[in-house]
């Protein structure tokens, strides 16, 4: 049986005597005409609301003192009738007489003086008759000058013929057609109208002409830029550790590595600061995107963090981060789509529309999955500000690769290429790629004292192996090498597992399992080798063995790896070949530090293990992986890179009124003339540029080296004209200009000398035995490749 509550039931019976016919009537008329004037008039309080389109025609009837104060007494009419109706409601039913009357009575006392309860309402319904009256005479007021104005632009709103903006007529055929396949299109108050059409292409994007009869202070400006502040070294990393955040465990990787190099970078920061005196350096707001740690991009890294994953990447970008922040830049730190996107202003809908803003960051660093985001979400906003962007790119993009289509054409095309940017925006590991800028990372750097206790407590007999997962450990034939080395020294691993020791790894190999890196460290300081199976490529760890103390021996590739045969590289952006597990360390350090064998030669094997026993080698860093060589580095980068600004090079062929070059005293190369002028904002200088003409078959990357020096591809242009050639004494029998990346060149047979079309493809990559290619080299810094001796 159901009970009832009795006060319930009294409570819902007053409420249905209480709200009686007449009550209804006159709280009904209230809300509605509440509500009409709210929905009618409620863009005409004010001209502008925050929220409104930029593209509505508000007319202002409501600006003079008559409208004015019709609107005062209509608001003053509605508060009264409002205070009344709550008057009323607070009586009590009349099956309750005796109270009733009573509150009833004191109720109606404290009304004003006037006429009876009945007389009131009939007033208040008399000037709510009013009121209706006074609103439509508005209404028909605005409606009437409405259509005079459109009348009058009707003629206006005809999409114009300009051949500064040639596609406008085609992008309004493509809005009348597709506006509503996008909401940012309505957020950005397209409506359907023509007049909407044009001027959103004309305000919002840049396809039409601006509209003559628009406001033109109404449209969006850029906002004063703000007064330039000077960036000042930072030797306290606790805010940075607070903007990383948290929550993944590759964010927690990161901030412990940020953490314990906090010392090294303070005193880093102190030797840069003192070497650039007192240079001005301002400081820039920067966004830092990593995008392979977003969810949208799947995150495979974070999940493996603690189960003998690649830390590479993660490494690059603790210490990239570090860097910025030291210099004294402003940064802002995302690792999410949602946070990309409000970082960015991107407008609610699908990503067709550019930003709501202008972008309020000077540089951009994120990787080739936030450069995808980027592009899905920024709209012709991407294009605009694209030449801010720095790509993190481990491995290295070609300028084949990246131009659409010459990529598209000559089947250079990846799934990583084809952006359209500058080469030198994309960031690598290591200084393997010239047409890309070294961007690097850092490995810890030890004093006297530390190294000479290293040296003391090294274990002439024991050996590390390079790789952390049991995959790894899957190389066929490694048993035949690891038994050798065997017979020698103990060897050790760090192979991670959860309950039972991994198969793939040997019984006599002492497994310590995953070990956090600060143990990783110790035990590396104690052995004597570092042995690497050939994969992982160019990762960090045999830098950080050497500047242990370690001996890293390697295996060297024949045929070398690359994308045509090794699986791994299929679909990178390169064509580069590798002819070992970790070219730097080869060519840029080598013996006695790094040895690169035949592992499948066992002879070869054992004579390399027999004598790397008997070398003494002292813990090495190169400079360039110190943190001030970093900070330098990145300063360099961020003080003259400018990818947006930068003036076109002129166009193939064209000849300076007095040549820059002079061939050198030995006949061999073409140097900067002493008495030619400096080329204005070129960086690196144009004086240290050095020219050479490669042999056939040689691509310039190696035809620098050869002479010791560096390819630079941002002095291409310099060499694009018949003039080098002619300094050069080549005979040119004619001259083409076309779209290849290996010119400038010089074809044998045929004698015929081809200059570079498209500024993009300039690239020290590329050879083929058709072309001796025309190269520009420099000099560079010790131990610091990336800059030149005058860079700083």
């Amino acid at each position: 049986m159901i009970t009832v509550n009795p006060d319930g039931k009294i409570m819902v019976r007053r409420c249905l005597v209480t709200l009686r016919p007449f009550r209804l009537f006159v709280l009904g008329i209230g809300f509605f005409s509440l509500c009409f004037l709210m929905t009618s008039l409620g863009g005409q309080f004010s001209a502008r609301r925050p929220g409104d389109s930029p593209f509505t025609i508000r007319t202002e009837v409501m600006g003079g003192p008559e409208s004015r104060g019709v609107l005062r007494k209509m608001s003053d009419l509605l508060e009264l009738m409002v205070k009344r109706m709550d008057t009323l409601a607070r009586l009590e039913n009349s099956s309750e007489l005796h109270r009733a009357a009573g509150e009833g009575r004191f109720a109606l006392d404290r009304l004003p003086a006037g006429p009876g309860l009945m007389e009131r309402i009939q007033a208040i319904a008399q000037n709510v008759s009013d009121i209706a009256v006074k609103v439509d005479q508005i209404l028909r007021h605005s409606l009437l000058l409405h259509s005079k104005v459109s009348e009058g632009r009707r003629d206006q709103c005809d999409a114009p013929s300009d051949p500064k903006f040639p596609d406008c007529s085609g992008k309004v055929e493509w809005m009348r057609a597709r506006w509503t396949s996008d909401p940012c299109y309505a957020f950005f108050g397209v409506d359907g109208t023509e007049c909407s059409f044009l001027i959103y292409l004309s305000e919002v994007e840049w396809f039409c002409p601006p509209l003559p009869w628009r406001n033109q202070t109404a449209t969006r400006r850029a906002p004063k830029p703000l007064p330039k502040v000077q960036a000042v070294f930072r030797s306290n990393l606790s805010h940075l550790l607070e903007l990383m955040g948290s929550g993944k465990e590759s964010l927690i990787f990161m901030k412990k590595r940020t953490k314990r190099f906090t010392a090294q970078w303070a005193l880093a920061a102190q030797r840069l600061a003192q070497k650039l005196g007192g240079v001005r350096r301002d400081q820039k707001q920067i966004l830092v995107h990593i995008g392979f740690l977003t969810e949208e991009s799947g995150d495979v890294f974070s999940p493996r963090v603690l189960k003998g994953g690649p830390l590479g990447e993660m490494v690059q970008w603790a210490d990239i981060l570090a860097a910025l922040y030291v210099l004294g830049h402003g940064l802002r730190i995302t690792v999410s789509l949602k946070e990309l996107q409000s970082n960015l202003g991107v407008p609610p809908g699908r990503g067709n529309c550019p930003l709501t803003m202008p972008l309020p960051f000077d540089l951009i660093y994120t990787d080739y999955h936030g450069l995808q985001q980027m592009k899905q979400h920024m709209g012709l906003s991407f294009r605009k500000y694209r030449c801010r962007i720095r790509v993190i790119d481990t491995f290295g993009t070609e300028p084949a690769y990246n131009h659409e289509e010459y990529a598209t054409l000559h089947g250079y095309r990846t799934n990583w290429g084809y952006w359209n940017l500058n080469p030198k925006q994309f960031m690598t590991m290591f200084p393997h790629t010239p047409d890309n800028s070294f961007m690097g990372f850092v490995s810890e750097e030890l004093n006297e004292t530390e190294k000479q206790l290293i040296k003391d407590g090294k274990a002439s007999k024991m050996a590390v192996v390079y790789g952390k997962e049991a995959s790894i450990w899957k190389l066929q034939g490694k048993e035949k090498f690891l038994s050798i080395l065997n017979k020698y020294m103990e060897i050790h691993g760090t192979v991670y597992y959860e309950s039972q020791r991994p198969p793939e790894v040997p019984a006599f190999v002492k497994n310590h399992g995953l070990l956090p890196q600060p143990e990783f460290q110790q035990l590396l300081r104690k052995a004597k080798l570092f042995i690497g199976f050939g994969f992982p490529y160019e990762g960090p760890a045999p830098l950080e063995a050497i500047a242990n103390g370690c001996v890293f021996l390697q295996s060297r590739f024949s045929p070398p790896h690359s994308s045509l045969n090794h699986e791994f590289f299929r679909g990178k952006p390169t064509s580069r070949e590798v002819f070992s597990q970790h070219p730097y360390a080869e060519n840029f350090i080598g013996k006695p530090h790094v040895w690169t064998v035949d592992y499948n030669n066992s002879e070869e094997f054992e004579a390399a293990i027999q004598a790397i026993m008997t070398t003494q080698v002292d813990p090495y860093l190169p400079y360039e992986y110190t943190c001030e060589g970093m900070l330098e580095r990145i300063h360099a980068y961020i003080q003259h890179q400018d990818f947006c600004a930068a003036p076109g090079p002129a166009p193939p062929g064209t000849r300076a009124p007095q040549s820059p070059f002079i061939l050198a005293p030995n006949a061999t190369h073409l140097e900067w003339a002493r008495n030619a002028s400096l080329a204005p904002g070129a960086w690196p200088p144009a004086h240290s540029l050095r020219a050479w003409l490669a042999a056939a078959g040689r691509a310039c990357t190696d035809a620098c080296l050869d002479h010791g020096l560096i390819c630079e591809p941002s002095f291409f242009p310099f060499l694009n004209s018949q003039d080098a050639f002619q300094k050069l004494q080549v005979p040119c029998d004619g001259i083409e200009s076309e779209m290849n990346h290996l010119y400038p060149a010089f074809a044998q047979p045929g004698q015929e000398c081809f200059l570079q079309k498209e500024p993009l493809l300039f690239s020290c990559a590329g050879s083929s035995t058709k072309y001796r290619r025309l190269c520009p080299c420099r000099d560079f810094r010790k131990g610091q490749v990336a800059l030149c001796q005058d860079c700083l």
